[in-house]
């Protein structure tokens, strides 16, 4: 299976921001939607955003006007900006295909994002 290497994720306030990173390593990015998840403390794995190959978007309501999902295929890499950060939104996030994996890619360690009120 194809990696991906989550990287970008922090510790921040109530209202601040970080931008997520996603790279796969093989060629078949390009050709496949992919996705960021999330997984909370005593939470399932949540889709949170999702980005076809040609870069349409979606979003899950709790993120919308907040958070935007965005792809570079010649670099193999997905990004997450993440603004006006909540203490709901601390989870490890990951990346996969979307919006549901489908065994291209094993999931990587994630990206730990804690956010403080």
């Amino acid at each position: 299976q194809v990696q991906l290497v989550e990287s970008g994720g922090g510790s921040v306030q109530a209202g601040g921001s970080l931008r997520l990173s996603c790279t796969a390593s093989g060629r078949i990015f390009d050709t496949i939607a992919m996705g960021w998840f999330r997984q909370g403390p005593g939470n399932e794995r949540e889709l949170v955003a999702s980005i076809t190959r040609g870069g349409s978007a979606v979003y899950i309501d709790s993120v919308k006007d907040r958070f935007a999902i965005s792809r570079d295929n010649a670099k193999n890499t997905m990004y997450l900006q993440m603004n006006s950060l909540k203490p709901e939104d601390t989870a490890v996030y990951y990346c996969n295909t979307a919006p549901v994996p489908d065994g291209s890619f094993s999931w990587g360690q994630g990206t730990q994002v804690a956010v403080s009120s």
